[in-house]
C-alpha cells in the first residue's frame, strides 16, 4: 500500500528552516521545494538570515552574562527591595532570554563583520541552491551545456560581469548546464552545475559581492552536504558536492585558478 504523504504547511516550512523537523518530515519537505522553486528561492532567503542573525550576535552570546544580569544578584535584589512575584520572574526572562541572546548588544557600538556576514549568507544560498536545484534530475539547469556560449553571455548580462563556467573535467566534473538565481536582496546570481561519470552531482554558485570583501577558502557542511565558499574580486564563489573533502580541494583550487587566469 502507498503512503501518502501528508500536506506541508507554512508552520513546517519554517520548522524546516529552522532545523526543527525530524529527519522524515525534512526529507519530505525538501521534496515539496524541489517541486516548488518560488518557496525554495523564499526558504533559502530566511536560512540566509539566520544565519546573518547567528553569525551577527554569535560574539556576544558567547561572552559572560553582564554582572547586572546575573541570576544571584537578581534574587538578592528581590530580597532587599521586595519586588512583586512578576517583576523577579521578567527579570529571570530578561537573565535567561535577552541576557543570552546578546541583550546587551543594544547599548554597544560593536558591528559584526561585513566578511563574515557576506560568507554566511554566500554558503548558506549555496547549499539551499543545490539542495533544490543539483537535486532534480529532469531539470537542474534552465540551460544546457551545449549552448554554453548563450549561457555565459545571458548569465553576464544580468551579472553585469563576466561570468564564465570553470572547467572541471580535469576534477572529474562535467558541465550539465546554468540557471539563473535571486540573492536575498533582489539582486541576481549565477549556478553551474556538473556531474561526474558516476552522476553524481556538484554545484558552482557565483554571486557579486562587494568589490573591498575578500576571504579565504572556508569549509562548510550540511548533512551528506560538503562544501567550500571564498570571495575574490568582487565576486563570491561556493561549491557545493556529496563529496569528500580532497576532492572540493582539487575543484576549488581548479575554480580559483581559472577564475584568477580569466
Amino acid at each position: 500500500m502507498t503512503t501518502v504523504e501528508r500536506p506541508i504547511s507554512e508552520d513546517e516550512v519554517q520548522a524546516y528552516v529552522d532545523d526543527q523537523l525530524d529527519s522524515a518530515r525534512r526529507q519530505e519537505v525538501e521534496r515539496y521545494l524541489a517541486t516548488q522553486p518560488e518557496i525554495a528561492e523564499r526558504v533559502a532567503a530566511y536560512r540566509a538570515q539566520r544565519e546573518t542573525l547567528r553569525a551577527a550576535f554569535a560574539a556576544r552570546a558567547a561572552e559572560p552574562i553582564p554582572p547586572e544580569l546575573n541570576l544571584a544578584r537578581l534574587f538578592e535584589a528581590h530580597r532587599r527591595w521586595r519586588f512583586a512575584p512578576w517583576q523577579v520572574a521578567a527579570a529571570v526572562v530578561l537573565a535567561l532570554g535577552v541576557g543570552g541572546a546578546g541583550g546587551w548588544y543594544f547599548g554597544s557600538t560593536w558591528q559584526p563583520n561585513r566578511t563574515q556576514l557576506a560568507m554566511s549568507l554566500l554558503s548558506q544560498e549555496a547549499l539551499a541552491s543545490h539542495t533544490v536545484y543539483a537535486a532534480d534530475q529532469r531539470h537542474p539547469v534552465e540551460m544546457a551545456a551545449d549552448e554554453r556560449e548563450h549561457l555565459m553571455q545571458w548569465l553576464s548580462n544580468r551579472l553585469h560581469r563576466k561570468v564564465v563556467p570553470p572547467d572541471l573535467s580535469a576534477a572529474g566534473y562535467h558541465l550539465l548546464g546554468g540557471r539563473l538565481l535571486a540573492t536575498e536582496r533582489g539582486g541576481a546570481a549565477a549556478l553551474f552545475v556538473y556531474d561526474d561519470d558516476a552522476g553524481n552531482r556538484l554545484s558552482l554558485l557565483m554571486r557579486p559581492m562587494a568589490p573591498e570583501l575578500s576571504a579565504s577558502p572556508a569549509d562548510m557542511r550540511q548533512g551528506a552536504m560538503n562544501g567550500s565558499a571564498w570571495i575574490s574580486k568582487g565576486m563570491g564563489y561556493a561549491v557545493v558536492a556529496a563529496s569528500p573533502d580532497n576532492a572540493l580541494e582539487r575543484v576549488t583550487r581548479e575554480v580559483s585558478q581559472q577564475a584568477a587566469a580569466s
